[in-house]
Formats: structure tokens, sequence, C-alpha cells
């Protein structure tokens, strides 16, 4: 295989396996006056998370991450799918979740901390 067409093959295998990333929105990135980054190195990053009925999350994404709950209600998170969950979301809860797209709706003020493990 000629050096040119090993190259085009190349980025072909790599723009098909970075597509999902195009559609993934990194939370801070997303909604900066809700999200606060309070700490990261190459292993985590630590964000403060503030939101409410008036200021829902928008669409965006985590990797594998811990979430303790400062404040909450109830809230309806929809993920990218269209698939819709709701949770009460007490203070003081401590839940770890998979890489996950979505939105956040709460009922009432909402502050967490979420730490992302970095791969």
């Amino acid at each position: 295989m000629k050096k040119s067409s090993l190259f085009a093959f190349g980025a072909a295998i790599a723009l098909f396996l970075g597509t999902p990333l195009a559609f993934a929105q990194d939370a801070v990135a997303t909604q900066p006056e809700n999200n606060k980054v309070l700490f990261e190195n190459d292993r985590v990053r630590v964000i403060e998370v503030k939101f409410g009925p008036d200021t829902p999350l928008k669409m965006h994404s985590h990797p594998a991450h811990v979430v303790y709950l400062v404040e909450g209600g109830n809230a309806k998170f929809t993920t990218a799918d269209g698939k819709v969950t709701e949770a009460e979301m007490t203070a003081g809860t401590v839940r770890w979740t998979d890489p996950v797209t979505h939105s956040v709706e709460a009922s009432a003020p909402s502050h967490a901390i979420v730490v992302e493990l970095k791969q």
C-alpha cells in the first residue's frame, strides 16, 4: 500500500472513531456559568455544578464520574438517545455514573460536585 493511501486510510479510521466525540459537548464548555472547574490534573477533573428550575443543564457529556449532591430536589435526565429518567436528588448522596451524554432539569436549586475520571 502506498504511503498516501495508508495515510488516507488512517485518517478515515480516525475520523470514524472520533465521530461520537464530535457530538459530545463538555459540560464546562457548554455552560460555563453553571459549571466551574475546581481542580484538574492528568487523572481527574473536579467540577462544581449549580443549576435549577430556571437554569437547566443543556445536553453535555461526562466520562465516568462520581457525583456528590450538596443540594438538590427532583431531577429529570434526558440522554442523547431521548431516554428520560427521573430521580430524587437528596443532599449527601454520592453516586457513580458511567460515561454519559445527557441534559438535566431540576425542580429546585441544585448543587453538585462532579469528579470526572480521565482515561
